[in-house]
């Protein structure tokens, strides 16, 4: 069932165009992810749906009676209500049944009462309503999802406007999910969740009945997540099936469908005009009409424009000036307190030479502040940490607090390495491009992804041995997270990593350790060896905890070993079955390419001065020709069909 449609929507803010043309359509359960770099109308796009925004021209449609939830990236909650009762707004209805329920219930107490059995009436109809409306659980749902969010008992209490920006977003998103929209609109909703956090959403997500529109960097998230992906690129949107990944082959695939298409009619323009010339050189009318009529076909035929294959992305490499000694940073049962908090005790670690480590935790552990403590920004209050010989650090702070507001982008870059021309500095921000006047942009205006780039430009200079990075993904678009996981990769020197970015987690660390209240415990693996063995001891914990299961416990346990050993077997299949989908293209596309070439050689001969007075033969190779070009489309249909 269509739940919304947009058709030619275009978006403009003076002269420029931020959504030109766009075409959609949404149907009920599609949970579709939004992607493409930072500026490309994905918010916009959200906005108008939403109806926060009018679209410029084109027509949007949502299906009447369906309710939206709208989770914006910021801007949530300025009433100062506390957060209890902003989660508490979502269940209004059913507080002010509450309320309807205990007045019946006065009323029916006395039998003697003219209105007793109206009043008897109307309770049992709204005692049964409230059950149907989820009365006896929504307390006991809207306390998980609050706790799921990251707030505490003692959270509960705090007005909205004590809360950081992130807890703000986390707040209006358990709001969202309590209300249970029909619509479910996100941007950035996996913006300040750590990775127990991350779990439980996309398990709920999984499971919610209704249709969800993300917009979203999280390429992890994205192929939990979604079956469709709307890219957007300069306003313009495509439409792919599948997850993120597998949206990656499709647009692969549609631009080399793409490129070839645009190479095959460049490569008949110009025969087509060697033949026009060649017909025109030999100066008879006769040869001359045939030019002057192909010239005319050819004007007509519309113009495949060359696709955009690679987009700007900034150039980013780390190089140490100097190398550090073997030993990074030793330190043995480090303790933090803030007032009577404890954030962390027995906090031990050797940091060596080389080493990629990525620490992980809970919001609100401490992990910010364990990296200031080891680059000195803070002390700890007690413990015993050692900063090893000629280590120089390079610290990323994921709120740009070390950029000054009130400073341009060209000023903030030549006040920190003073020695560089303008014409030096203004070639190496266009590396992370900052083109033409974007330089004169103050600090304080440029968007979250610019602000990140400029402090990695910063960075870059500094020509640290040691890589200190809080949340170094954050703010970035896909193509600018790929280039900082490339160029962290590349880098000689040490990294120390916090980071919630599974895709990072994956593809950079050799030791993760993960930072709880009572110290550090260590994964000698990346992201999916810390996935594994901490279910590994999550199991081990079960098992211990239920020793005395029951025989119906017992054949649960062996339902869910087959079950996994089915899971197993059916993605063997699918990866077979995908393996023989694309022996299949491959056999395609090269049976279209000698047939395509075929039919141009055929086309060639029966256009040679030579054969123009053979008309039986021009006959029967026109009729060749046509067989040919039949097979071409069938194998193009089949093409098209595997894809």
């Amino acid at each position: 069932m269509l739940v919304i449609s947009g058709k030619n929507i275009s978006k403009t803010y003076g002269i420029d165009v931020v959504l030109d043309d766009v075409s959609f359509n949404v149907n009920r359960g599609d949970r579709i992810g939004i992607v493409g770099p930072n500026g490309a109308g994905k918010t916009t796009l959200l906005e108008i749906i939403a109806g926060e925004i009018k679209e410029s021209s084109g027509n949007i449609y949502i299906r009447s009676g369906l309710t939206i939830g709208y989770l914006r990236q910021k801007n949530n909650f300025i009433s100062g209500g506390t957060v209890e009762s902003e989660a508490q707004k979502t269940f209004a209805h059913l507080q002010q049944m509450e309320k309807d329920i205990r007045n019946l219930s006065v009323k029916i107490s006395d039998h003697k009462c003219p209105s007793f059995d109206c009043s008897l009436d109307a309770y049992t109809a709204l005692m049964e309503e409230y059950e149907k409306q989820g009365g006896y659980t929504y307390k006991s749902e809207l306390r998980a999802i609050i706790e799921h969010m990251g707030f505490s008992e003692e959270d509960l209490s705090k007005t909205t406007d004590k809360l950081s920006g992130g807890e703000r977003t986390r707040l209006a998103l358990a709001c969202i999910l309590l209300r249970k929209p029909d619509i479910l609109i996100l941007d950035e909703p996996t913006n300040h969740l750590d990775l127990n956090m991350l779990s439980w959403l996309e398990s709920f997500l999984k499971a919610y009945q209704g249709t969800i529109l993300a917009v979203s960097h999280d390429r992890y998230f994205l192929d939990k997540i979604v079956n469709k992906v709307f890219d957007m690129n300069d306003g313009s949107l495509e439409i792919y099936s599948g997850n993120y990944s597998e949206s990656l082959v499709r647009k692969n695939e549609r631009l080399e469908a793409r490129r070839k298409e645009y190479e095959k009619q460049q490569k008949e323009t110009i025969r087509q005009e060697e033949m026009i010339r060649r017909f025109k050189q030999h100066g008879t009318e006769h040869l001359a009409k045939r030019a002057r009529s192909r010239e005319k076909r050819l004007a007509q035929i519309e113009k495949i424009s060359k696709p955009h294959t690679k987009q700007d992305k900034m150039k980013l490499a780390f190089d140490a000036d100097y190398k550090s000694g073997n030993d990074v940073a030793i330190s043995e049962d480090l303790v933090k307190s803030f007032g009577d908090r404890v954030l962390f005790k027995n906090v031990s670690f050797n940091i060596r030479k080389g080493e990629r480590i990525c620490i992980i935790g809970d919001n609100g552990i401490g992990k910010t502040t364990l990296l200031k403590i080891i680059t000195g920004k803070e002390k700890p209050d007690s413990g015993y940490l050692k900063i090893g010989y000629n280590v120089n650090f390079g610290y990323y702070d994921q709120g740009q607090r070390l950029l000054d507001d009130k400073e341009t982008v060209l000023g903030e870059m030549k006040n920190a390495y003073h020695l560089y021309t303008d014409t030096e500095m203004r070639s190496l921000l266009g590396r992370f491009l900052f083109k033409g006047d974007d330089v004169f942009k103050t600090v304080s205006s440029l968007s979250g992804g610019e602000k990140a780039k400029l402090s990695f430009l910063k960075l870059m200079l500094s020509g640290a041995n040691t890589l200190v990075l809080d949340e170094p993904t954050n703010h970035l678009d896909i193509p600018s997270k790929e280039v900082v996981e490339s160029a962290l990769l590349e880098f000689k020197g040490t990294l120390i990593i916090v980071s919630h970015d599974r895709y990072l987690l994956t593809k950079i660390p050799d030791r993760i350790l993960e930072l709880t209240e009572d110290g550090l415990v260590e994964y000698k693996g990346n992201f999916e060896y810390y996935v594994e063995k901490s279910k590994e001891f999550e199991e081990t914990n079960e098992v211990t905890s239920s020793s005395s299961a029951t025989e119906s416990e017992s054949a649960d346990i062996t339902e869910i070993v087959l079950s996994a050993e089915e899971e197993r077997e059916a993605k063997k299949r699918k990866e077979a079955k995908e393996r023989r989908r694309l022996r299949r293209v491959e056999e395609l596309e090269t049976s279209i390419h000698e047939i395509e070439e075929v039919i141009a050689d055929l086309e060639a001969s029966l256009c040679e001065p030579e054969n123009l007075h053979r008309y039986e033969w021009l006959q029967e190779q026109a009729d060749i020709l046509e067989e040919y070009k039949k097979e071409v489309a069938r194998l193009y249909d089949e093409w098209m069909d595997i894809q």
